[in-house]
């Protein structure tokens, strides 16, 4: 048995989830309580936020995440990706700064415009 804090709402339902019955969970007050509790013991992925360097004076870093989950244990190999990105302006919201992330589709997308 596994005693989680479910994420996916502010309600945060202590979840316990029996790894020797098909994953089964309870303490859950929704469905998705029930899916998270799963896929957290079976599959764990998050979405990542951070910051990239710019050439802009007035505003040297710039807001980024990713456009979905990637598997939990990338995330530290995803961060060190970042650290060699310096982004040229004009930046639009939502352009991407690297795509399909370790194959898995997903891409770390800007989260801010930024004029000269």
């Amino acid at each position: 048995m596994t005693h989680l804090i479910c994420i996916t709402c502010p309600k945060g339902c202590r979840l316990t989830v029996d790894e020797n019955n098909d994953y089964a969970v309870t303490g859950n007050a929704c469905p998705r309580g029930a899916e998270y509790g799963k896929n957290e013991l079976k599959n764990p992925v998050r979405v990542i936020t951070s910051t990239v360097r710019t050439n802009s004076g007035e505003y040297p870093r710039c807001p980024v995440k990713t456009n979905g989950a990637i598997p939990k244990g990338k995330m530290f190999d995803a961060m060190r990706l970042l650290d060699d990105v310096t982004l040229e302006v004009p930046i639009k919201a939502g352009d991407t700064v690297i795509d399909n992330l370790f194959g898995t589709g997903i891409s770390f997308i800007t989260c801010k415009n930024i004029e000269k």
